[in-house]
């Protein structure tokens, strides 16, 4: 499980006003809320904020210290300029062990397909990332996908994954997750050629008979 750490100050004013003004000084505006807790005004370093999410994912644990405690937290909601895509607006879930939480976790393919590799098949990736349920101790950077024994026409589903221990998945366990397209042969090209320079000839023959 990846971990960041943050430092938060705690926001005695709110409002649009107040948002643009933390704005202004370089700040993100923010709230904590979760776990009994009444939702929470805060501002962050913009840039530090921006650093700490290019190198993280969306599931990481984010560390935060404010007020002088630290609490686990989760990004539920991250808010962007819709033209400068810079930082408006950051909503943290606190954490607590022993409750579950819902999270996305990207999924990661591994190994070549038997389908690809001795089959001419082409490799569809149909579901980036998982929707799971876990406790905050236990969320996975990612979970990884073994495709190596995968062929044409047995595609795998959510049921079909390995999953850590303690973690469930909340993605319709039918949907499908990654398959192996059968590969376009020449007759299927030849016969798609062939309609149209047949259809000439046809119209030919009958101006030669009239």
């Amino acid at each position: 499980m990846a971990t960041a750490s943050l430092t938060a100050e705690l926001r005695q004013e709110t409002g649009k006003g107040a948002a643009r003004k933390a704005r202004a000084a370089g700040r993100v505006p923010a709230v904590i809320y979760g776990h009994r807790r009444e939702p929470q005004s805060l501002s962050l370093d913009a840039r530090e904020l921006g650093r700490v999410l290019e190198r993280v994912s969306a599931s990481s644990v984010f560390e935060l210290t404010m007020g002088g405690a630290t609490v686990r937290t989760l990004i539920r909601e991250i808010q962007r300029h819709p033209v400068k895509r810079t930082l408006v607006h950051v909503d943290f879930q606190e954490l607590v062990a022993g409750e579950q939480v819902t999270v996305r976790v990207p999924l990661i393919f591994v190994g070549t397909a038997e389908g690809v590799r001795n089959q001419g098949g082409l490799l569809e990736e149909t579901l980036r990332e998982l929707e799971i349920s876990a406790d905050p101790a236990g969320i996975p950077d990612h979970i990884d996908v073994d495709v190596s024994g995968l062929t044409i026409g047995h595609p795998l589903h959510v049921r079909d994954l390995t999953l850590p221990s303690g973690v469930t998945a909340l993605t319709d366990a039918n949907a499908t997750v990654v398959q192996v397209s059968a590969p376009r042969t020449g007759d299927e090209g030849a016969s798609s050629g062939e309609a149209p320079s047949g259809e000439p000839e046809v119209l030919r023959a009958k101006k030669t008979e009239e």
